[in-house]
Order: C-alpha cells, then sequence, then structure tokens
C-alpha cells in the first residue's frame, strides 16, 4: 500500500506541468491572434472607445502577456474571470453544461465497449479470414469517418426520414440554461420518462462519436489477444488438452491489461468535449461552448475549456495508473 501512495504522489506531481504546460500554449496560441478580442466583446465596430477602454483594464489587456496569463490562471481558480458573451462566471458556465457532455461521453462510452471489445476478440479468434478481414476494414472505417458526415447521414435516416429519434433542430445560443437531469440521477430515481428521452436524444450522437473510438479498440483488443494467444503458456494448455474457451479466457485476461490504458483515455477523450458531436447535433454542451466561444475570440472561454479538458485528461490517466498498478504490481517500481 505504502509503494501505491508513492506511485500516486509520483503521478500527480507530474500532472501539474502538463496542466500548467497545455493552458500556457493555449493562452500564448490566442494571445497571438491579430484580433483585438475587446473590441469584439464590446460590440464589434459600433462599440465606443470608452466601452472598450474598460473591458480592455476589466481583463488587464494592456499588461504584459505574463501578467495576463497569471489573471486568467488565478481567476479561474477562484471562479472570478466573468464571461464577457453572458456576463457569468466562466466556470459556472462550464459547471452547467457538463452534464450534457458527460451524458453524451457515457453512450458513447458504452457504444465503445459494445463494438470494439466484441469485435475484436472475433477477429482474433477468426484470424486471417473473412470475418477477420470485415472486422479490420470496420476498424479502418471507424477510424478514417469524419464524425460531421456521419453525424449528418444518420441525421437523415433516422430524424428525416424515419423520426426516430430527437433533435433540438438549431443549435442553442451561448447563454442556453441547461435543465437537463442526467441520466444516471434519472435512474436512481426512477424517473423512466425522463430516461427515455435521454436515451432519445443522446443514443445516436453517442453512436456518431463512439464510433471512431470502437473501430481503434477493436483493433487494439485484436492485436493484444492474437499477443496473447502467442504465449507459451497457450501452448501449455493445448498440449494439456484444455478446452478452447477456457484458452480463450486465460488469454483474454492477459489480453485486456493493455486495453485498460486505451480504454481509459477513451473515456477522457470523449468526456473532453467532442465540440464536432454536439455541434451537429445541437447539444448544449461543453463543446459546443469551446466552439462558440472561439468564434467570439472569447479568450477566457477557451482557457477555461483548456483547462478543464487538461484536467479531465489528468483524471482519466490517473485512474488509469492506479487501475495498472493495481492490476500489475511491477508498474508502481
Amino acid at each position: 500500500m505504502a509503494e501505491l501512495k508513492k506511485f500516486l504522489v509520483r503521478r500527480l506531481l507530474t500532472f501539474i506541468p502538463t496542466i500548467i504546460g497545455v493552458t500556457f500554449i493555449v493562452f500564448i496560441i490566442a494571445y497571438a491572434i491579430p484580433a483585438d478580442p475587446a473590441r469584439a466583446w464590446a460590440g464589434g465596430e459600433k462599440a465606443s472607445q470608452k466601452a472598450i477602454e474598460m473591458i480592455r483594464e476589466q481583463y488587464h489587456m494592456d499588461d504584459p502577456w505574463y501578467v495576463q496569463y497569471v489573471f486568467l490562471v488565478k481567476g479561474l481558480l477562484k471562479n472570478e474571470i466573468i464571461d464577457p458573451r453572458t456576463s457569468n462566471p466562466v466556470m459556472d458556465d462550464i459547471a452547467k453544461r457538463f452534464p450534457v457532455t458527460f451524458q453524451l461521453a457515457l453512450f458513447a462510452y458504452f457504444f465503445v465497449l459494445l463494438i470494439g471489445i466484441p469485435l475484436g476478440i472475433l477477429s482474433a479468434i477468426k484470424k486471417d479470414t473473412v470475418i477477420d478481414t470485415f472486422v479490420r476494414v470496420f476498424a479502418l472505417f471507424g477510424v478514417s469517418t469524419p464524425v460531421f458526415w456521419l453525424g449528418y447521414i444518420l441525421i437523415y435516416v433516422f430524424f428525416v426520414q424515419h423520426r426516430i429519434i430527437t433533435l433540438a433542430g438549431v443549435p442553442p445560443s451561448p447563454d442556453t440554461t441547461i435543465t437537463g437531469i442526467p441520466i444516471i440521477d434519472s435512474l436512481l430515481t426512477g424517473n423512466f420518462e425522463l430516461v427515455k428521452q435521454h436515451v432519445s436524444r443522446f443514443w445516436l450522437p453517442g453512436f456518431v462519436l463512439g464510433f471512431m473510438g470502437a473501430g481503434v479498440v477493436a483493433r487494439f483488443v485484436r492485436n493484444s489477444f492474437l499477443e496473447a494467444m502467442s504465449g507459451d503458456y497457450i501452448e501449455f494448455l493445448k498440449a494439456k488438452g484444455v478446452p478452447k474457451m477456457r484458452i480463450y479466457r486465460h488469454a483474454l485476461k492477459n489480453a485486456l491489461v493493455p486495453v485498460v490504458t486505451v480504454l481509459g483515455l477513451q473515456f477522457g477523450g470523449l468526456l473532453s468535449g467532442a465540440p464536432i458531436t454536439e455541434t451537429v447535433f445541437g447539444l448544449p454542451g461543453i463543446g459546443l461552448y469551446a466552439i462558440f466561444a472561439i468564434s467570439a475570440l472569447d479568450f477566457p472561454a477557451i482557457v477555461a475549456v483548456t483547462f478543464v479538458f487538461a484536467i479531465i485528461y489528468v483524471i482519466a490517466n490517473l485512474i488509469v495508473d492506479v487501475v495498472y498498478a493495481l492490476i500489475d504490481p511491477r508498474v508502481r517500481y
């Protein structure tokens, strides 16, 4: 247990410079953009010079870049940075949109597990057959298919043609208030009507977002399973006459150990907003909030979203490291 604690402390110490580095790089890129965000926030070309000067003073835009960076980071940590578009604290706006992104990530992750792992195992068992070829083509198609293209195709099929899904129709404005309850809360409270609404709203965008991840996981599971099947202990089990299904179970236990890393990072990536999917389906999550922020040169919101994304990835990495350390004690050293 002491070794595991030391391992966690070491990992946490490495995550701090990661978060600082990511937010710093994004800030420098935003700072280097040849545009005047104060004028954009004040109303564009018709904005008065007084209003522009007030905004520049409020956000320290006339100070050196390092002063602006420290101001933004400290303000985000204290939740004192106000979004110039919504007049709300930036972190409050992100917190309101997090349930939508979390639900989308849950549905996407469900499809990643449901499709990726079984297809990967089937492809490995049926190596060099028609089934294996089909799964490998599917994985390649999943990895290379643009999310927006697949999203619009499925919207046409399931909404325009058959009205199976629910769509908002128009992407919400950046100041949209989120009142939806996450599907987990709905299940715990027994509100199955709300659960049904969530499923109707989120299953298709979840499938679109998880489709690429399913292809990645399928290929990774296939390669990992084949590597496990080539081990000496598998030959020993075959020589003893152990049934195939028991051999597959032994191989699967070893094959899924490295897959844990991919699955953990997949969930971190899905939870990071999926801006394209949220934009296509009009889901008012963190990703769509980031799209609005970029289009409006909303640098505080851009840095805040990046900060949240970095924390999500760090937490996902930490969970993966803990699970890996519990599975394989050698990792702790």
